[in-house]
């Protein structure tokens, strides 16, 4: 496969690697690049690449009454992709199939109030810590700390106002071979029960390879544990298209981190092979689902990948018989979530009208390991003075 270069994404970003398709071997290191141009002007700002551009314009109103932008960056391929400031949220995401065609592929909603009020964390950037903490506590240098149990009786993806639902201040950046959105919020000490002041910066990029990157970095005044991901949906056929247990799945993972009943990890890590978690060769997401015991049923297994974060490397890739859409996950942090819409319900309407039913969409969320704070045998989520936490998550399209 043809390589294509992670460009830098300012200053700050130090995590660029040269891509070598599927074969998920190590990526070599890059040449630094100019750190991108912020856009000032209002609407949109034209890339001198050809066919990049981003554009920013209004998506209604936040709960507290401010505005609120989406920015849609494209391509010249036929790529697009929209990010509004409310949540950090990756709104939707325009793919071309085998045949040029391009339809958005991420399930979400089609307002903030939305979003709000009603999304399973559709798109989201979710934090302070993504997944669960067992029973909303941790100790931390000494001290316990208590967090919302907002998902009975466990503490799930940053708490009752996690970072999906807060206001991020967006700025359009452009480089060489990309178009991009930078997005800052601080979260206040002692915000839903997390020690330290926490400063965060999300980073979307385009490229003009059928690339979308997602670059997380954050840094702390006081010692804290972080875990920030993407919770995007995906369905390669189109987000309206029902089904994705026909989608071709393989997780470069020969572990993962069995749970409880309570979807808790019980601190153990096992073995895939021969069962239904075993992804490490593409098969369909449905073949083997029904042997997941359970309600509702369905995946919702963080997995070990072989790669363990020490670099950027593959993780999972899947693909749409239908549309032959492809689509790899690449990432640098030591586990993935593999979550296959279990909980959706058709109980409020999507993007479109759509109406978004059980397994109608699949999550792969990079992160820590889940309740790694009670788990000292997992790779530490703590953060401390001093240090930055990167993360950084590659989607990488192509067709056949």
């Amino acid at each position: 496969m043809n390589q294509s270069m992670l460009s830098t994404i300012g200053a700050a970003i130090v995590c660029a690697a040269v891509f070598t398709g599927c074969s998920g071997s190590e990526p070599a290191p890059a040449e630094s690049e100019p750190a991108p141009v912020p856009q000032e002007e209002e609407g949109a700002a034209v890339s001198e690449h050809s066919g990049l551009s981003v554009e920013k314009a209004g998506f209604g109103t936040s709960p507290s009454g401010e505005a609120v932008e989406v920015f849609t960056l494209k391509n010249g391929t036929g790529m697009t992709a929209q990010i509004i400031e409310f949540g950090g949220i990756l709104h939707s995401l325009e793919v071309p199939d085998k045949a040029g065609n391009s339809v958005d592929i991420l399930l979400g909603c089609a307002t903030v109030e939305c979003y709000n009020e009603n999304s399973p964390y559709f798109g989201a950037t979710t934090g302070r810590y993504a997944n669960r903490i067992a029973k909303g506590k941790f100790i931390l240098d000494g001290t316990e700390y208590t967090l919302a149990t907002n998902n009975d009786p466990n503490h799930l993806h940053g708490g009752n106002v996690g970072f999906d639902k807060v206001m991020w201040e967006g700025t359009a950046v452009e480089g060489s071979g990309y178009v991009g959105v930078e997005l800052t919020y601080t979260s206040p000490d002692g915000d839903e029960g997390y020690p330290g002041t926490l400063t965060n910066k999300v980073v979307y990029t385009l490229t003009d390879t059928n690339e979308l990157k997602v670059y997380f970095e954050s840094t702390t005044d006081k010692a804290t544990v972080i875990n920030l991901t993407n919770h995007a949906y995906y369905n390669l056929s189109g987000h309206d298209s029902g089904t994705i247990l026909d989608h071709e799945l393989m997780i470069a993972a020969a572990n993962y981190t069995p749970t409880d009943e309570t979807f808790i990890t019980t601190g153990a890590i096992d073995p895939v092979a021969g069962g239904p978690l075993d992804f490490t060769s593409a098969k369909a997401i449905g073949k083997d689902i029904a042997q997941i015991s359970g309600d509702p049923g369905g995946y919702d297994h963080n997995f070990v990948l072989d790669h363990q974060g020490a670099s950027l490397a593959l993780a999972a890739r899947v693909k749409d018989p239908k549309s032959g859409r492809v689509m790899e996950i690449w990432n640098d942090e030591p586990g993935i979530q593999f979550y296959t819409g279990n909980f959706l319900d058709g109980s409020f309407e999507g993007k479109g009208g759509a109406v978004y039913e059980k397994n109608n969409g699949f999550c792969l969320e990079s992160q820590k390991y889940p309740d790694s704070p009670n788990h000292p045998n997992f790779p530490s989520p703590v953060l401390r003075p001093g240090e930055t936490y990167e993360h950084t998550i590659v989607m990488k399209f192509s067709a056949e």
